[in-house]
């Protein structure tokens, strides 16, 4: 199948003559992004495309726990909407069902320029056999937090591998003036499950393969769990989730901590309910200019390393009016990317980062957004640009368990089961062993379907 892309302008002027013929009927387009300011952002959008191109599009908020059901409920009944912003674990499921228009994403990929985009956004969502089911739009990579001003006083490499991390802790854990880390270690938090899911890629492991559940590697395993048990040790005791990896990284009594980019605006006090207290200034951007971050982390098995990512993307379906559909998706990727972006840049990294033209037309647009809730400043003003690259470089690496594979589902139950949480727990509290450890997870994960 072969796009015949409609030219924007043509088309707009085209409809503008033909005020006397029947329009097309207005495109739906369901989208996550529900709160107010968001869904804003986004009716602004589509009635600049509106305006551009003559075709209406209605923004209809779906709630994202609702998303699976919705949709299913609407494919059964033959009304799906035109386009769904979705997350990365419906891609492939919703091709397989017949969901979603394989063909409409892929030449609006090609013909914005496969090249363009960020390509571990695109390997998620690659179909077997050639194709997309989904046009990526923006996502976001899980990020070690570090003091970099300590490290650079102390001599040490950014903590982008295990060995750095230890040799890390080595020099600046003194606690409790300054924990080497703050390691997840509440079980039946979420957080703890995103942390260990990087950190086990980070050395190449993996509990699913081609055909479903997959015995974890005992020795890259053993890797995994002696270098989690190190960071657990270098933190403060107790049940520990990504509120005290903040608050004690804000107040300037942690070394590293691994938190999501939407920890950025906060770093530079421009968000009064999460203020940094490194000093007696909330709004402060002196904790932001002394942090670096490391996006691709990497275990000694696995030197290339990873980076832990949450995408999300424009699913075209197979109800919709695909051209008009597909020019929405287009516009949205294009000259309508960077409002796209604003809707949350501060989690909304620019998975296209520009035009054959012009490579870095869209990260450095971004980068110029504006962030954070009760003061706003661009990205730019707060970070250095190596900075800035290494945030957006993330997600060329970025990977999840049973995306590889088609497995994404199985990963997802293997995860929500928090079976790994539990049995990392139980071995660095010296419960149990590496082998017996690893035994666990192997007995607790093959029954999982």
């Amino acid at each position: 199948m072969t796009y015949r892309k409609t030219a924007l302008l043509a088309g707009a002027a085209a409809l503008a003559l033909s005020a006397g013929m029947a329009q097309a009927q207005s495109l739906r387009f369901w989208t996550t992004e529900e709160q107010p300011e968001r869904l804003a952002a986004q009716q602004e959008l589509a009635q600049e495309f509106e305006a551009e191109t003559g075709i209406a599009v209605e923004v209809i908020p779906v709630t994202e726990s609702d998303l699976g059901t919705r949709a299913t409920a609407a494919f059964a009944a033959g009304d799906l909407p035109d386009v769904i912003y979705h997350t990365l674990q419906y891609a492939l499921p919703w091709a397989e069902a017949g969901i979603l228009d394989i063909d409409a994403a892929a030449d609006v990929i090609e013909s914005l320029g496969a090249d363009t985009f960020a390509p571990g956004a695109l390997e998620m969502a690659a179909v077997e056999g050639g194709g997309y089911a989904s046009v990526p739009v923006d996502g976001w990579t899980q990020m070690i937090v570090y003091r970099k001003d300590l490290f650079d006083e102390a001599g040490l490499e950014p903590p982008a591998s295990y060995d750095a991390v230890r040799a890390a802790i080595e020099k600046l854990h003194n606690p409790p003036e300054m924990y080497g880390f703050v390691a997840a270690t509440k079980v039946d938090e979420n957080f703890m499950s995103q942390v260990l899911e990087h950190v086990f890629l980070a050395n190449g492991v993996s509990p699913v393969g081609p055909d479903g559940f997959q015995a974890l590697d005992e020795a890259k395993t053993t890797e995994v769990l002696e270098f989690y048990k190190a960071i657990a040790e270098a933190s403060p005791p107790g049940e520990l989730y990504w509120d005290q990896s903040r608050s004690l990284y804000f107040s300037g009594n942690a070394a590293m901590i691994i938190w999501s980019p939407f920890i950025l605006d906060e770093l530079a006090g421009l968000r009064d309910s999460a203020p940094p207290t490194i000093n007696d200034d909330p709004t402060s951007p002196e904790l932001a200019s002394k942090t670096g971050i490391v996006t691709n982390f990497s275990g000694p098995s696995n030197p290339e390393g990873a980076a832990w990512a949450d995408i999300r993307y424009f699913g075209i379906t197979n109800d919709a009016q695909t051209d008009e559909a597909m020019q929405f998706v287009e516009y949205s990727m294009s000259d309508g990317y960077t409002k796209t972006l604003s809707i949350a840049p501060e989690g909304k990294f620019p998975v296209r980062r520009g035009t054959a033209e012009n490579p870095a037309e869209f990260s450095e647009a971004w980068s110029k957004l504006p962030v954070g809730v009760d003061r706003k400043k661009p990205l730019a003003d707060l970070y250095d640009q190596a900075m800035i690259d290494e945030i957006v470089g993330g997600l060329d690496v970025a990977q999840r368990w049973g995306v590889d594979d088609g497995q994404l589902a199985l990963a997802s139950k293997m995860i929500n089961s928090q079976v790994i949480n539990r049995a990392v727990r139980r071995y660095i509290d010296g419960e149990i062993d590496a082998p017996a450890a690893i035994a666990e997870m192997n007995d607790e994960l093959a029954k999982i379907q």
